[in-house]
């Protein structure tokens, strides 16, 4: 990994794989990448210098690679993939770099099926307010970086990275401190069953080094070794009460048991996130932070200043007429999460949500769980299921998971008829939900109410 070199990526317009590559090229290296399909994100790495296509052309890879980083999505029978191993090229997973670089410096790691990418962008806002000396890889793009990645230096006082469960990538880490905000059955067609994930998350925080800490949320099946805490609104050793919104902002008290370890005891923080997910998701990052040595005050100053993460409960449009919110729920409880954070911010709207389930095996094992959370809303559009890597499952559609929500209002929609079906309806409050490709309406919808052009 010597600077200068050239670095090849296959894969590179995944979140996590575009934020390596922008390392990577800061760091001096000469960055070209293949992804299956062209995006925002794709055009911006363009934009930046980075060289990349988006046909399974062999004939299109860079001379002379040094080595190549994949993302474990990439299908085995990639011509590209197979070329460069009869090559013997290094290829490491996106996973093993980021291992690597977590025994470079203090590693604090935040995983859980859910909420891991705000606790990592709060985690990152509050070490940068804090005028610590950081590299971070976020799962998202935080809006007060307007980016996916800081980029620090060979001597970063920490690595601040979003550990992620998929293909057991986080095993890879070394943390110093370590956050789990949830452990909720997902990633099944990796795992096969419930069990087998929970053993990878104490897996992932056996790897804690033994002068850091473990903050998990409680009642997780965690089985700890380490030095621990958790945190929660209710029997946690730090818990969040008195939650409120005054002035369009969120407010909540810290209450802590035992050993008031952090002097956090009573002290109040404000913020500009909605929902009791997200004052925990906060609760964590205040907590690994304070632990890594920040000082209350800046803790505070950065929690008010924090500006969220793109297609994370982002509010794009908010006026008289027109409430639009993106959101990337794409399992049971995030879309419970962010209907019900909804409800509570806009009490007397009418809520419709746009939803695009993402895999035929996920919607097929939370079926029920799916039909549950979006009943929550008043007006479901359902949208194809996005099949990412996989192929259709018999019986596995739309139309079966339409059938069991008991919203009074609910309609299967192509994406072709989305914008003129919304046109139609001319909702007060709207929220788009999914991990395919939903959030290319997000412009479009954006432009739309933002115009009021319904």
């Amino acid at each position: 990994m010597n600077n200068g070199g050239i670095v090849y990526f296959l894969g590179i317009g995944g979140i996590g794989m575009s934020a390596l590559a922008r390392y990577f090229k800061a760091q001096g290296f000469e960055v070209a990448g293949y992804d299956r399909t062209c995006s925002p994100l794709t055009q911006n790495l363009e934009n930046e210098g980075i060289k990349i296509h988006y046909s399974d052309n062999p004939s299109l890879i860079p001379e002379n690679i040094d080595f190549v980083v994949m993302t474990p999505a990439i299908p085995a029978n990639l011509q590209e993939l197979n070329v460069l191993r009869s090559r013997n090229v290094k290829i490491v997973k996106r996973a093993e770099v980021l291992g690597m670089l977590s025994r470079r410096c203090k590693t604090l790691a935040v995983a859980g099926t859910h909420g891991k990418t705000t606790t990592t962008a709060l985690v990152t806002h509050i070490m940068m307010t804090a005028g610590r000396k950081i590299s971070s890889f976020i799962g998202g793009i935080s809006r007060n970086i307007n980016s996916n990645v800081v980029i620090g230096a060979a001597d970063d006082d920490f690595l601040v990275v979003e550990a992620d469960e998929f293909d057991h990538s986080f095993l890879q880490l070394s943390p110093f401190a370590s956050i789990v905000t949830s452990i909720d059955a997902d990633h099944l067609d990796i795992y096969g069953d419930y069990q087998h994930l929970t053993e990878s998350f104490n897996e992932f925080v056996d790897k804690n080094s033994d002068e850091g800490i473990v903050i998990y949320h409680e009642n997780l099946p965690i089985k700890m070794t380490k030095k621990h805490l958790t945190y929660g609104l209710e029997n946690a050793n730090v818990v969040a009460r008195n939650i409120q919104i005054v002035n369009g902002l969120t407010e909540f008290e810290i209450m802590t048991s035992d050993d008031d370890v952090f002097n956090l005891h009573g002290e109040k923080f404000v913020m500009p996130l909605y929902g009791n997910h997200n004052v925990q998701n906060a609760l964590a990052a205040v907590m690994i932070c304070a632990f890594s040595g920040v000082d209350v005050a800046t803790i505070k100053e950065a929690l008010l200043t924090f500006k969220g993460v793109q297609r994370r409960f982002d509010i794009r449009v908010r006026d008289e007429k027109h409430v639009y919110v993106d959101d990337y729920a794409h399992h049971p409880e995030e879309i419970k999460a962010a209907l019900t954070a909804a409800r509570k911010v806009f009490p007397d709207k009418e809520l419709t949500v746009v939803f695009q389930p993402h895999l035929f095996s996920r919607t097929r094992d939370f079926m029920d769980g799916f039909a549950e959370s979006l009943s929550i809303a008043d007006r479901v559009i359902l949208l194809d299921i996005y099949p990412a890597r996989e192929l259709p499952i018999e019986g596995v559609t739309s139309s079966a998971l339409l059938e069991k929500i008991t919203s009074r209002d609910k309609m299967l929609c192509t994406k072709d008829n989305l914008v003129s079906t919304v046109k139609g309806i001319d909702p007060e409050l709207i929220m788009t939900m999914g991990a395919g490709d939903i959030d290319r309406f997000v412009p479009v919808f954006e432009s739309l109410f933002t115009k009021n052009d319904v």
